[in-house]
């Protein structure tokens, strides 16, 4: 079992942030449109469970998430909150439409309901700094606490000799208490880990119960700098909600293989009488990099459900199955049942 509103501490920072924090991708519209209103409540919804770190950036619905999040924080004490966006891509009417960001491949486009702007990737310092200016007006909040690298996977040189030292001194400055980077691979993290001096990384898909590439280089590494990790899709783009064929792996359709693993975790949880998401919640927890696990939902119902997973008791022997099983590697650790009392 795993406290959703423990409030935690984020690396070496003065920051805190919850257990179980609220990612904002969703209600952007990925995948499907989201209701302006549904979108604001649903994050409302969030403050009044008791979330206190919130998760946005651009990318998210072209601007929408960070509109719509701003307007269900707006009135929320500033201080009783961490709030988190992302730097990298600007969003511009003029922008030619980029297919490999836009959509899968299959032009099923991951965000609808979107404005008319189209995403460029600029990591420059220049663009670094307009991009917050932009993402404070968006948000209409008056700062920024965490501030990511965006998905600088083809862009190395420019983040870390240009976009890097904006952060540093976007830091030093005050201006925001901490930075990162934001992606869905861990090697790259791993590089800037060594090469910089960042306070934490947002891993998105790379520790999870069904994928534990992180645990190789990045989660030590972390360990032995003091960044903190927050794990972003823990479930894997919905696979591990719901292990089917057709289902989402890292956005796009999970292939034969990948499927039939997440089956076989499913299959190991049911002999337990334990939800497969409530394991895929709480599996990251065990290791000390990890600060927080967002929720990437877009209605009540999956928030509460996030909630409850992680409330779940898990045996032991669970843990021990699906290590034997070879479905966690050896050297992953795993929850720590309490005793009964």
């Amino acid at each position: 079992m795993v406290d959703p509103w423990q409030i935690r501490p984020l690396g070496r920072t003065v920051l805190r942030v919850t257990t179980l924090g609220f990612g904002a991708a969703s209600i952007g519209g990925l995948y499907s449109s989201v209701d302006e209103s549904d979108a604001v409540d649903v994050a409302r919804h969030a403050y009044e469970l008791g979330i206190r770190y919130f998760d946005v950036a651009p990318m998210y619905g072209y601007g929408n998430s960070e509109r719509r999040l701003g307007r269900a924080l707006v009135e929320r004490p500033r201080d009783t909150f961490v709030l988190s966006t992302k730097v990298g891509r600007l969003l511009r009417a003029d922008a030619p439409p980029d297919p490999g960001q836009a959509h899968d491949g299959q032009n099923d486009y991951y965000y609808k309901g979107v404005p008319p702007v189209n995403p460029m990737f600029d990591f420059s310092r220049d663009a670094i700094l307009r991009s917050v200016d932009e993402s404070l007006e968006r948000l209409g909040l008056d700062r920024i606490d965490i501030l990511y690298l965006h998905d600088p996977d083809d862009h190395w040189e420019q983040a870390i000799d240009e976009a890097y030292p904006a952060l540093h001194d976007l830091r030093a400055q005050g201006v925001v208490g901490a930075i990162g980077a934001g992606m869905n691979q861990a090697e790259m993290l791993t590089r800037f880990a060594r090469e910089g001096e960042f306070d934490v990384f947002l891993c998105a898909g790379r520790y999870t119960i069904l994928d534990q590439t992180a645990i190789r280089e990045l989660l030590p590494v972390c360990v032995e700098r003091g960044v903190a990790i927050v794990i972003g899709g823990v479930m894997n783009s919905g696979l591990l909600a719901n292990p089917v064929v057709g289902a989402r792996f890292n956005y796009l359709p999970a292939d034969e293989a990948t499927v039939a693993r997440a089956q076989r975790l499913k299959a190991t949880c049911e002999r337990f009488d334990v939800p497969l998401r409530a394991a895929a919640m709480q599996f990251p927890f065990a290791h000390p990099a990890v600060a927080s696990v967002l929720a990437g939902v877009r209605t009540r119902e999956h928030l509460d459900d996030a909630a409850a997973m992680l409330q779940v008791p898990l045996p032991a022997e669970l843990w021990e199955e699906l290590r034997s099983e070879g479905l966690i590697v050896p050297n992953a650790p795993t929850p720590v049942v309490a005793p009964p009392s």
